[in-house]
């Protein structure tokens, strides 16, 4: 049996209850911590209320105590600002990624050991070995549910004293645990998307907070097909959301984002989901966060570029300014600034930095 104090942070969903109720069982004494990240509700999209419920019933049905702080101050500087900056910029960012390195494993996990934990643990599908080399964070057994992709940039001195007790689980042996345990948000669904976007429109999410100028949807040849919104809202190889109708001429077939030209306000569009201007084998990060860095960057090494990719062989290199060059054995699909490439030696995750640049061929000789 363990011992020792673990405060769980309890989201509301059924594997951070599971998760309390796993350690519990081992020993430890729990206790639940809810984290308010979000506080402009003024629509209901957000989910925050409902899941504090939630996370109070876990806690009752579990006999522990259920604390509670509110770090949106923290997540707006952190994490919607940058989220802001990154869309201006025209990169597409991933704030999951941004919320795990600046609230989840800081301000919350500290304050998870100033109310007197010994150990902080977390929902998350992932594991934590502790050797003779130095911390290493490994992919989960169940690598459909694996989130080392969201972990990949919190800093290695953060994931001391945590714990993450799903990691040798399977989604349905945590729903099936919960079940058994009578914990009443056992058949909950998981939450999607993004806490302050909720299930509203993201397009008009975004004009509450940017500009927005509408502007030309052209085709690979140059030939105006519609009329886009907001180009800061697309993202590569998106295909829903453009309303471009049945066009003389072209074919019965989808259409899709191969690239955005910021300087003429146009998105551009191709009836292809493989348009070689959506593939590269090449791509560069901004300086990368090691969570455990090797001697040398030998094969065999994969990344990944979206959770739940499969992993993807490659070989990388390091470039000045601790920046990091991959090159991968297939070309990779829709690889764009401001999403994360991940390295990984098989199981374990080394680190993870933004993605700058992406090795691509051009649409064709734009006008001036």
């Amino acid at each position: 049996m363990s011992s020792g104090h673990v405060i769980v942070g309890l989201s509301g969903g059924v594997d951070s209850a599971v998760s309390a109720l796993l350690l519990k069982q081992q020993g430890y004494r729990v206790s639940g911590l809810f984290m308010v990240n979000w506080t402009e509700d003024e629509e209901g999209y957000c989910s925050a209320a409902e899941d504090f419920q939630s996370a109070r019933s876990v806690c009752s049905e579990l006999d522990i105590p259920l604390h509670r702080v509110d770090f949106s101050a923290e997540y707006r500087v952190r994490v919607f600002e940058r989220f802001l900056a990154d869309y201006v910029a025209g990169k597409t960012p991933n704030p999951d990624v941004l919320c795990n390195r600046e609230v989840k494993f800081q301000p919350f996990r500290e304050h998870a050991l100033r109310l007197g934990a010994d150990w902080v643990a977390t929902g998350h599908y992932a594991r934590i070995e502790h050797g003779v080399g130095g911390l290493r964070l490994l992919r989960a057994v169940d690598d459909n549910k694996d989130q080392t992709y969201f972990l990949s940039t919190v800093d290695p001195a953060h994931f001391e004293r945590v714990l993450f007790p799903l990691g040798a689980l399977n989604k349905p042996e945590v729903r099936d645990l919960g079940r058994r345990a009578g914990l009443p948000n056992h058949a909950r669904r998981d939450s999607t998307g993004i806490c302050f976007v909720g299930e509203r429109a993201f397009r008009e999410f975004l004009a509450r907070y940017l500009p927005v100028r509408p502007g030309p949807i052209e085709d690979d040849d140059g030939n105006i097909v519609g009329e886009h919104q907001c180009l800061m809202a697309y993202t590569l190889g998106q295909r829903r959301g453009l309303a471009i109708g049945g066009r003389r001429g072209a074919r019965q077939a989808p259409w899709y984002v191969i690239a955005k030209d910021a300087t003429r306000n146009t998105l551009i569009v191709a009836q292809n989901i493989n348009h070689p201007c959506l593939l590269s084998r090449r791509l560069t990060t901004t300086a990368f966060h090691w969570i455990h860095r090797p001697v040398a960057l030998s094969p065999p090494l994969y990344a990944r570029i979206r959770h739940r990719q499969p992993l993807q062989k490659c070989h990388a290199s390091l470039l000045a300014e601790g920046c990091v060059a991959i090159e991968f054995d297939t070309p990779q699909r829709a690889a764009v600034a401001g999403q994360y490439a991940v390295l990984y030696t098989d199981e374990e995750c080394l680190g993870g930095g933004e993605i700058a640049d992406a090795t691509t061929q051009p649409v064709r000789e734009l006008p001036a």
